[in-house]
């Protein structure tokens, strides 16, 4: 059983001799695939242990796939816009083809994106036969079960330096993830230094949870996440958490507060005390300004407005300002993005709807889909990646119960929400919050290994829990490798 996670759609082993990877070996592109062959070049050198170029490929051979015979170890990068796959455009993005034999290696798909999620299994598939590293022969062919496969990072509470953040970015793109969502803005700081409202991370930036130390990304450090992301086929999705959530922005702002008198900086952890006002002539250019400077800084579809825990705000005061934030954010031509409280306010076709707390009334989702919104599934009990392992854990939150390995793995998306048509799902989206999280190791043992089973539920249209846990296994030794923190969960085998 070869470990892959995700598990492809389709894995053929043909037989043969593997491909061997020897300093003569290449990896050759067509233009527009460029950061792909990077990716995959930088894969076989770093475990073969020697430079393996990237280059522009030559003309294709006459099945237009396949490295021709007789001109070297080559691996070969593909697009291929008539690659065939079912009719869902969303999903013949990310499709490719991989095969493997003793003459080569081709990669194939009908974007660069799906090149990167082709370069993904290639990483998972290179192994050493005791003085080489090899490829084993095999035919795959490989589709998304959904276009949205995210990770939601909270940076509020306690802050992430960008170094940390691209460490994400690449476990992300390891499997098959593609969007980095990033909660920039909390009661206790905010995160990003906007160039039309600089007050924010000025003034709200410095601390966090427990007064500990915090920070806020430059437009440089932001412009070099982003393409870092882009690099690597995954978009970052920003939120700036409105209308609750606020408590950084009212003390940065005092014309956000009726009475013109900034709070003090907040460094607990309660939520639902915060709130903008609909009635104050500062709100709507503090929301025009944030989203509009969050759209320029951002390349992408989407921007989320937050929407949730809003519980210090009246009813008709937060469909009020979850419009108002609307409105904002598709005056730059954005989609919005708002975690499930956003359905009890009017919403424009096509919003997506994150659902996290299943222990609420999920009817006003189910309604808002049938309006045509898309739903994003991040249900706290499977995906909340900062919920404790099991009881006595380190670190982590129990608010949600406990999620084990299993947990984050033996749910399915279509069938969490009663009532919701399984094709308004978008796609699934875990979530770690920083509240007892400070460092890159602990929050990467709290991911890991759960993310690559939100991975593979995201990704594949099937689910085996023991094949999974006889594919993930030996994935340690490649966390081990890369100096990864994990957690080795007592519900697999693990082999290092």
């Amino acid at each position: 059983m070869l470990p892959l996670v995700p598990v492809p759609s389709s894995v053929r082993p043909t037989g043969g001799a593997p491909f061997v990877v020897t300093p003569g070996t290449a990896v050759e592109a067509p233009p527009g695939a460029e950061s792909a062959a990077a990716v995959v070049a930088a894969a076989l050198g770093g475990a073969a242990g020697f430079v393996v170029p990237a280059r522009r490929a030559g003309p294709p051979d006459e099945a237009g796939r396949r490295p021709a015979r007789g001109v070297g170890p080559l691996v070969v990068l593909v697009l291929d816009p008539t690659l065939p796959v079912d009719g869902d455009p969303g999903r013949l993005r990310e499709t490719y083809t991989l095969a493997a034999d003793e003459a080569g290696v081709c990669l194939a798909a009908r974007t660069p994106e799906g090149l990167h999620r082709a370069a993904a299994t290639l990483s998972q598939l290179l192994t050493t036969d005791g003085t080489s590293v090899v490829i084993p022969p095999v035919q795959i062919e490989d589709v998304p079960r959904y276009t949205w496969r995210g990770l939601s990072v909270d940076v509020a509470r306690h802050f992430l330096p960008v170094a940390d953040l691209e460490a994400i970015v690449d476990l992300l793109a390891g499997y098959k993830l593609n969007v980095l969502h990033l909660h920039l803005t909390d009661d206790q700081g905010w995160r990003l230094d906007l160039p039309s409202r600089p007050e924010l991370a000025a003034r709200s930036s410095a601390g966090g949870v427990d007064g500990d130390p915090g920070g806020a990304y430059s437009a440089a450090d932001w412009s070099r996440l982003v393409a870092h992301a882009a690099a690597r086929g995954v978009a970052v999705v920003p939120e700036i958490d409105v209308p609750g959530h606020v408590n950084a922005a009212l003390h940065a702002v005092p014309a956000l507060n009726p009475d013109g008198v900034a709070p003090d900086v907040y460094e607990g952890v309660a939520v639902g005390f915060s709130s903008l006002r609909s009635d104050l002539p500062e709100t709507v250019p503090f929301l025009t300004d944030v989203f509009g400077d969050l759209a320029a800084m951002t390349p992408g579809e989407h921007l989320h407005l937050g929407g949730d825990e809003a519980h210090h705000t009246p009813p008709d005061e937060y469909v009020r300002l979850v419009g108002a934030a609307v409105a904002a954010v598709r005056a730059t031509g954005r989609t919005v993005v708002g975690w499930q409280e956003v359905a009890a306010a009017p919403l424009p076709p096509g919003t997506v709807v994150q659902l996290w707390d299943t222990r609420a009334d999920t009817a006003p989702v189910v309604a808002a889909a049938r309006a045509g919104a898309r739903v994003l599934m991040s249900p706290a009990d499977h995906v909340y990646l900062d919920m404790q392992y099991a009881a006595g854990h380190a670190l982590g939150q129990d608010w949600a119960g406990y999620v084990e390995l299993r947990d984050a793995y033996a749910w399915e998306p279509a069938a969490t929400v009663p009532g919701l048509d399984p094709a308004a799902v978008v796609g699934v989206e875990a979530a770690i919050w920083t509240e007892t999280l400070r460092t890159r190791d602990e929050v990467m043992s709290m991911l890991l290994p759960r993310l690559a089973a939100v991975a593979e539920v995201a990704w594949s249209s099937s689910a085996d829990w023991e094949q999974f846990r006889e594919r993930v296994a030996p994935h340690a030794a490649a966390w081990d490798r890369d100096g990864l923190a994990w957690h080795a969960s007592p519900q697999v085998d693990w082999r290092r």
